[in-house]
């Protein structure tokens, strides 16, 4: 079993991986913990040195645990509700895990949800996490 996590550092997106590694431990699955960024001139040098941070935090969490692990830094003009479905189905994933933020509605409207995006296109069930 691949089961996916979508990371940002978030205090959701560490609920995620906790629900995660419970899960891998249940089922024998191996995780992969992804952060996307857009790229271009939408992200600075600082945001992929405190991704690649995050990533390595997230990794040493979830082999402390003896889970197989991958974590990938994507950085491929995607928003990152996209670039998760897209590597999800690169990778035949099977369960996707997200951490929801509270958004207003006016927010939704304006930004989209990447959490929704996920939950409306993913190939496979997705979990999330308040």
């Amino acid at each position: 079993m691949k089961i996916l996590v979508g990371y940002d550092g978030s205090n959701q997106s560490k609920e995620a991986l906790d629900l995660a590694k419970r899960h891998a431990l249940a089922f024998d699955a191996k995780i992969y913990v992804v952060t996307s960024l857009f790229g271009d001139k939408e992200t600075t040098p600082r945001q992929i040195e405190e991704a690649e941070e995050g990533l390595e935090y997230a990794r040493k969490t979830v082999s402390d645990t003896g889970i197989e692990v991958e974590t990938h830094l994507l950085v491929r003009g995607f928003f990152p509700g996209e670039d998760l479905v897209h590597f999800a189905i690169e990778k035949g994933i099977d369960q996707i895990v997200v951490g929801l933020k509270k958004v207003s509605p006016v927010g939704k409207i304006l930004f989209g949800s990447n959490a929704r995006f996920v939950i409306l296109n993913a190939p496979c069930p997705v979990l999330s996490v308040k």
